[in-house]
């Protein structure tokens, strides 16, 4: 059984509608990081990508919706792994995490490519999973 921390999360009953509009949400983005040309675009909605499948996912199987409060996103990607019995999620998750803060909030570095790319792949791997 999986813990659901107050301070992350808060019970609530959702609908199958509400459910499935979440995750159509993480598969537009995904949509987006596939197509758009430029790296930068692909890294962010990638990102946004497994965020919002794993907020899809903790409502499915938690019934319980998440805070929006410092480490939420973490959290999340956490969760992710234990409910998908993968723990590269939080980790290859996490990385993706701070690489986005660093570059939202100190500057960060460009992302390449390949980075962009494989970060793409990461977070498609990851929604199969959750679908």
């Amino acid at each position: 059984m999986i813990k659901f921390e107050k301070k992350f999360f808060r019970k609530v009953e959702f609908t199958k509608e509400e459910i499935r509009s979440f995750f159509e949400g993480a598969r537009y983005d995904l949509e987006i990081a596939q197509k758009d040309p430029f790296p930068a675009v692909q890294f962010t909605y990638s990102f946004q990508a497994l965020i919002k499948a794993g907020i899809a996912l903790i409502a499915k199987e938690g019934g319980v919706k998440v805070r929006s409060v410092p480490g939420h996103h973490a959290k999340i990607l956490e969760k992710m792994g234990e409910i998908l019995n993968d723990p590269k999620i939080s980790k290859v998750g996490d990385a993706m995490r701070v690489k986005r803060n660093t570059g939202f909030y100190g500057g960060g570095s460009p992302i390449g490519e390949k980075e962009a790319k494989d970060y793409v792949g990461f977070a498609e791997s990851v929604i199969q999973k959750v679908e």
